[in-house]
Parts: structure tokens; sequence; C-alpha cells
């Protein structure tokens, strides 16, 4: 059987096809007569409207974008995981539908595919936003502070969060504290470090480059740093990391070699992943609002799709200090 087009149901109701497509787009300006003879033509034919033919011609595809710079493990990403599923459910509360693109450097982005785009994260397709803004195309960042662009940011403030968590091992009197960082070409994972550099220095203590290893949030970059840190001079007694998963890697790679947590090192991660409950042991962390800042950035793309004034917005949202049972005072043996 075929399938029954718009052109068919003008050809029955002896309309044109404008008229048709008004009646199913609800448009005002159709005569009553009018429109009861295309609907009953609807029903006769038992026609079904295109969806997405109506969406497009008003203007609307009733669709969200949502950018995420590719990497390779992103789908055992505690992070890129959460930010899907938060956006997934709001849109999926508005009725919207939901556009993924895993992106790279030099992709391109249909813009006429949807409404809006939610850019998580910025590495190395900044040109990709500066497009969207050049075409209009109503915009928001989140987990990054993206200053040199006039588009509105919501993220963590990761250096706060990484402050918070070392003063912390600080007051437990550790002195000598490690750091496993995460990629350092994310915002994140930089402004992290940042945070671990400052609360050493405000409480006098040393910021070495020694203490400092580099990683990429990948459990194996994590696994050979803690080869390198139990082989320092003076082993640190508290280890900052950059990432719960990284964090939980840490632990079972310093099981292995017989150095027990948090007896012997205490470990503090950053993110909140519920891996950290079901480890070989409760894993102290700093939480980050990951849903929260997904809220705040559709409800202002939201506005900008609606056309509602929408001042210039670079909000910053507080991480919070999660205490397990991976961390402990540091006591010098006797």
């Amino acid at each position: 059987m075929n399938k029954v087009t718009i052109q068919d149901v003008a050809k029955v109701a002896n309309v044109s096809i404008t008229t048709v497509s008004r009646v199913i787009n609800k448009t005002p300006s159709v005569t009553a007569k009018n429109r009861l003879r295309v609907e009953e033509a609807i029903r006769k034919l038992k026609f079904k409207p295109n969806i997405s033919a109506q969406r497009l011609a008003g203007g609307k595809t009733n669709t969200i974008g949502l950018v995420i710079p590719f990497y390779p493990g992103l789908f055992h990403s505690f992070y890129a995981i959460e930010i899907i599923r938060a956006i997934g459910a709001v849109c999926e509360r508005m009725r919207m539908d939901l556009l993924l693109h895993l992106s790279t450097r030099n992709a391109v982005l249909n813009f006429n595919a949807v409404d809006g785009i939610v850019f998580a994260d910025i590495i190395d397709n900044v040109a990709q936003v500066d497009e969207a803004i050049k075409q209009g195309i109503p915009s928001v960042v989140i987990n990054r502070n993206f200053e040199q662009s006039q588009v509105n940011c919501v993220y963590i403030d990761n250096k706060a969060g990484a402050y918070e968590a070392v003063n912390y091992l600080i007051g437990l009197n550790h002195k000598i504290i490690a750091h496993i960082s995460g990629d350092l070409n994310t915002q994140a994972a930089s402004e992290r470090l940042a945070g671990y550099k400052k609360a050493l220095v405000d409480k006098g203590i040393l910021a070495s480059d020694k203490y400092i290893f580099k990683a990429d949030y990948s459990r194996n970059s994590s696994r050979k740093a803690v080869e390198a840190i139990i082989k320092t001079d003076k082993r640190p007694t508290a280890i900052f990391v950059a990432s719960d998963d990284m964090a939980m890697e840490a632990i079972s790679a310093l099981a292995e070699k017989r150095i027990n947590v948090p007896q012997d090192i205490s470990v503090i991660g950053f993110d909140d992943d519920p891996i950290g409950l079901f480890g070989q042991i409760r894993l102290t962390t700093v939480h980050q609002p990951l849903n929260e800042m997904c809220e705040k950035a559709l409800e202002t793309l939201l506005y900008l799709i609606a056309g509602k004034p929408v001042s210039l917005k670079n909000a910053a949202l507080k991480p919070q200090l999660v205490i397990r049972d991976s961390v402990t005072a540091f006591r010098p043996k006797s």
C-alpha cells in the first residue's frame, strides 16, 4: 500500500497543499469550512503527518545538540555518562529530542538539525563554538569557563574543590602530598592542579614538581604514576588524585605493593563517582554538582532558544568535600 501524502489529503479535501499544511500546524488563518474538510480527509485517509516536516515548517526542530569532545574511554567516564544522562533527563522532561555528537577537532556540525547546542567542555574544538555563535545558534558551554568567547558558561569551580581537598589533608598533618593529574589539556585538570598548588603554598609548603605526576584520566596512567610515587626519596603520606577512577586504580596499585590505604598513604579523589563506595575502601572525594550544572545550562539554553533576554553568565558551581575512609591523620612513626 502506498503511503498517504499531504498531496492526497489536499486532493480529497479539494483544497491547496498550503491549506492542509496550515491545518496540520494549527495556523489560525484557515477558514472553519476548509479546516473541517481537511480534518475529514485526514480521518478518511488515516493520514499521519510527518513530525520532522512539521517542526521544520515551524522553524524549530525541537532538538537539543550535545557536543562532547571524543577521547578514548569516553563511555567508561563517569563524567561523560553523567552529562549525557542529566542532559537527556531534562530533554525528556521538556519533551525535546537529544542529538549527541562526539566531536573531533575538524568535525563539521549540522547546525540545521538543532535549536540550540550544549558544548560539554572545549578542548580542541573552539572553532565549533565560534561557528555556532557566528550563525546565531543558541549555545551554552558547560564544564569550562570560556572567557575568550561571548557564550554563556556553567562550570564547576575545580580549583576550589582541589584546594579544599588538599587543605583537608594538610589539616590532618600531611606535609608531603603528591598529585596525580588528569589530562592537562582540559581546563578541569589544570585547575585541579592549580588548586593543589595553592593549598600547599598558602600553608607554607613547597609545591615541588617532583610530587606532581602527570596522567590522562586513564587507569593505566594512574598505575604508572603510583609506581613512580613509591620510588621517590621521601615517600608522600597522601595523594590527591584528579579523578575517582584513577584514585581507585591507585589504591589497587598500592595494595599490590602491600602499601595500605589509609594507614600508610591516604588517598583522595575527585568526582564522587559511585564506584568509590564499592572498592576495597570507601573513597574520600570531592563531589561535583553535575546535575545542577546541566540543569542550569539547559535552563539558560531554553531561554536563548525562546528569544528571551539572558545576560552573559559565567556561573561557577562549588564542589563539596565528601569524607569517607581513604584518608586518615598522619602520625609519624616513632
